[in-house]
């Protein structure tokens, strides 16, 4: 049986726990995949990867992140009916459904694509007598997402 491990780093790393989850197959029933369940030591792993990713992604700017944003729309459009394959099999929705999410999803990716225009930041000036106010946006370091399972595509992009 087919095992989806974990991908820390920029590669796939196999599970080293010992425990799966079963994925099954939601229109049949039947179980297709199993999926391991991480350590605390490969979640450790994935933390100190995406935080040294972070260091190098925060310095990079902001045309070569939005070349990467755009690159991963075009991704993301060359290969949307295997997501939506994906998304049917492992989560029930009807490949129309499925197809709509993933654009959904790209429509998102196209608005993070603006990034440049999101992070200039604000002046307000005289907002008070002889007093501005100025904001500034910094990236602040790796999150983790807990997301829906009926939107297993649409919500991470």
């Amino acid at each position: 049986m087919k095992t989806i491990d974990h991908w820390i780093g920029g590669k796939p790393v196999e599970g080293t726990s010992g425990a799966y989850g079963p994925v099954f197959n939601p229109a049949t029933g039947a179980r297709t995949k199993r999926v391991a369940f991480a350590s605390v030591e490969e979640v450790d792993e994935a933390v100190a990867a995406a935080t040294a990713a972070f260091s190098t992604w925060s310095a990079t700017s902001l045309a070569k992140r939005t070349a990467v944003l755009f690159k991963y729309r075009e991704l993301l459009d060359a290969h949307r009916d295997e997501i939506a394959a994906l998304i049917t099999a492992e989560h029930g929705k009807v490949h129309s459904d499925a197809l709509g999410e993933v654009a959904r999803g790209m429509e998102i990716v196209e608005l993070a694509c603006g990034v440049p225009q999101l992070l200039k930041g604000e002046l307000s000036t005289q907002v008070s007598t002889r007093v501005d106010v100025s904001a500034i946006r910094q990236p602040v370091g790796v999150v983790a997402g807990i997301t829906p399972f009926n939107f297993p595509a649409m919500v991470p992009m």
